[in-house]
């Protein structure tokens, strides 16, 4: 994920890019897209941490 603005830059390098407010991947890397998109994020983040 990131911000639209950068998504074809990204695929061009290769990338795997998702329009998504979360996305986890199974590495464990949590990404999300905007500020708009940080509440999903932060309660992700808590979540992982509190494993």
């Amino acid at each position: 994920t990131s911000v639209s603005q950068v998504a074809i830059d990204l695929k061009n390098a290769g990338a795997n890019w998702e329009d998504s407010a979360l996305v986890i991947d199974e590495s464990g890397l949590i990404t999300s897209r905007t500020p708009e998109d940080l509440p999903v994020f932060n309660k992700a983040i808590v979540k992982t941490l509190e494993k």
